[in-house]
């Protein structure tokens, strides 16, 4: 019996080669096409994660870093971290961290958020963490997807707010004293008066001398209550709210009344002398006395810390300009302002003070009240030698 003819029998061995290296070369066609378009969808998920504005890692169960994003380079720099472990790497430290949002991911199975303060080279940095477990097809997790978030600025921010709540909440029980103060005060002035005049029409009983020494302290006492009177007004007046209407200002008189406020503050400093230099008369303004106030006042504590502990002068200055404008000046012989901080002094919050020295929000705040009163404010400084600020104001006509 005769074998099978097989089909090489019958095409004959050369078209069967042929036929081979065809089906070859289609699968090697479909391979190559396969790699470049899973390296096309690499590529694309490499964007995507680039494009994340958070330093990302993946780290695995012996917390390992197996791929990060752009941004880690943008922020640790040097070489690529893939291959060591994650707490040498963030913390430069040689054993795991204590509470690692990694570890909780990874033995929760769950999302987990966490914020860490820790040094980044010389800076001190506040990073809120999000670790994500990456699941195997039986759904436990292999890696971790970490994703740090530099929140350093809205930290600062958020507590410059809760500073500036905290001053509008001093200033709201000041208020509240000075009305509490104010009774006493009227009470003791009214009392001083009556024995003033008591003492008045006792000349034939008590002695010349004793009568003249109660004379004397009545009066100071008066002065007193008179003086603490014109504090407790000028503070109820710099914490009435804002009504929206404008008036004439005299703004000789709310310099006066802002440095009488001002008065202890200075005491305190005697290292500063407070000059000023007021044109008399002053075309009125149309203005909120109580918003000018502010205004000046805080100009005013902006130069006295700009002085600091060195021996200085602080100068409060009115004038005409071109006789349509009146101009207040405030200028102080501190320690100046970088000629790069010139355009940024009067951004929200941003401050060259240190921590606990400022909010960064008294010249913004000068800033506000100027425009909304039509003006102009304008800043002349040299780093050693002080600054000059002036505000011009349209006088009414």
């Amino acid at each position: 019996m005769k074998p099978l003819a097989t089909l090489e029998d019958i095409i004959g061995i050369e078209y069967s080669k042929l036929g081979f290296f065809r089906e070859a070369q289609e699968k090697i066609a479909q391979l190559h096409a396969s790699t470049l378009e899973l390296e096309r969808r690499r590529q694309q998920i490499q964007a995507i994660l680039d494009g994340i504005v958070d330093i990302m890692a993946v780290i695995d169960s012996k917390k390992r870093i197996t791929s990060v994003n752009r941004v880690y380079y943008e922020f640790y720099g040097g070489e690529s971290p893939v291959g060591n472990l994650c707490y040498n790497v963030f913390r430069k430290s040689d054993k795991p961290c204590k509470d690692c949002p990694a570890d909780v991911a990874f033995y929760t199975n769950s999302v987990c958020r966490k914020e860490h303060i820790y040094s980044v080279g010389d800076v001190t940095r506040h990073f809120e963490i999000t670790a994500s477990p990456l699941r195997d097809p039986q759904g436990k997790p292999c890696h971790v997807l970490l994703l740090k978030r530099d929140v350093t600025i809205e930290r600062e921010y958020q507590a410059k707010l809760y500073q500036a709540e905290k001053m509008s909440t001093v200033g709201l029980l000041a208020s509240g004293v000075a009305h509490e103060i104010n009774n006493p005060l009227t009470a003791i002035s009214g009392f001083a008066q009556a024995i003033k005049k008591r003492l008045s029409e006792s000349m034939n009983i008590l002695p010349e001398d004793l009568r003249s020494n109660l004379i004397e302290y009545t009066e100071i006492i008066l002065e007193e209550c008179f003086r603490c009177q014109e504090i407790v007004q000028g503070l109820l007046s710099f914490s009435r709210p804002h009504s929206g209407t404008m008036v004439a200002v005299d703004l000789n008189r709310c310099i006066n009344e802002t440095l009488r406020l001002l008065q202890h503050k200075i005491k305190e400093h005697s290292n500063i002398v407070l000059c000023q230099e007021m044109m008399e008369p002053i075309p009125p303004i149309r203005a909120t006395p109580s918003e000018i106030k502010q205004l000046l006042l805080n100009l005013l504590l902006n130069a006295i810390d700009a002085i600091s502990e060195k021996e200085g002068i602080i100068t409060v200055r009115t004038k005409i300009q071109d006789d349509l404008y009146v101009v207040l000046e405030v200028q102080d012989t501190g320690c100046g302002i970088a000629q790069e901080n010139l355009t940024k002094i009067f951004d929200p919050f941003f401050t060259t003070k240190p921590v606990g020295k400022g909010t960064g929000i008294g010249l913004s705040v000068c800033y506000s009240i100027a425009q909304a009163h039509n003006a102009s404010i304008e800043v002349e400084s040299q780093p050693g030698k002080g600054s000059i600020f002036r505000v011009v104001f349209r006088k009414m006509l």
